[in-house]
């Protein structure tokens, strides 16, 4: 178990390097505000790549196991705070913003990143559930790759870090403790491996850290200013009998 709590605070300790996206732009600028310092990707590379590599790998599987029989002789009541925890870090924010302290986005365009994260994360973790089949450790289910919960709260984590950054670093440092204990029971109530944890934890951060650099696309295509002279909307109808469609276009 010891290994498994400082394999993820060496995570926490290093993913700080983060690169800053201006929110004022425009349509044409939106390809050069994509760009991404490549170093960022290493940290939740080698996460994803630790559980990825531990599908395959007997030697990953044997240490697996070990952590499992390690839990269950040393804890034996189950602890359910999980469930709750993989939420705390992006509800964070909210509340911080709530309380009169101030993050790096508004409301809306928080609103929008972190909607974009998880939208990035759930499609990942569930594409991959759904190809792996790995047996959860109490034999409950084959979907246990990767952890779910994990990624919620890492994507959560690295929310938090990025928008009070500049306010002060033990933002981020508070929801990546708070991941970390997500990940850690995960492993001590036998829902997920160590491998599941790891990749889960990867794909969270990686899933935030993409959001907010696909955030100029997504806010000028997806989601344009009051200042666009044009808007549109198509609205389908249906009289009982017969299926429509309205457009109406604002100038």
């Amino acid at each position: 178990m010891r290994k498994a709590i400082l394999l993820f605070l060496l995570g926490i300790s290093t993913v700080y390097a983060q690169s800053k996206v201006s929110d004022s732009i425009v349509v044409k600028d939106t390809v050069q505000n994509l760009k991404f310092n490549y170093k960022q990707l290493i940290i939740p590379g080698v996460l994803i790549g630790y559980g990825l590599v531990g599908l395959e790998s007997d030697w990953l599987k044997g240490f697996n196991s070990e952590i499992k029989e390690e839990v269950n002789e040393h804890i034996d009541s189950k602890i359910t705070i999980d469930d709750f925890s993989q939420f705390a870090p992006a509800a964070s924010v909210y509340a911080l913003n709530a309380v009169g302290i101030k993050g790096k986005n508004n409301l809306k365009d928080r609103s929008i990143i972190l909607a974009t994260s998880f939208l990035i994360m759930n499609v990942t973790v569930f594409a991959l559930k759904d190809i792996t089949h790995v047996e959860r450790p109490d034999g409950s289910s084959f979907n246990s790759f990767p952890s779910g919960h994990t990624a919620n709260a890492f994507a959560g984590a690295e929310f938090l870090y990025q928008e009070y950054k500049d306010q002060s670093i033990w933002y981020g440092i508070s929801g990546y403790i708070v991941a970390t204990g997500t990940g850690v029971f995960r492993m001590v109530n036998n829902r997920h491996w160590l491998t599941d944890v790891a990749a889960g934890a990867g794909i969270g951060i990686l899933s935030t850290k993409a959001a907010y650099w696909l955030f100029p696309y997504v806010k000028n295509k997806i989601f344009p200013s009051k200042e666009n002279k044009v808007t549109s909307m198509i609205m389908p109808f249906y009289n009982g009998k017969q299926f429509g469609g309205g457009m109406v276009v604002q100038f």
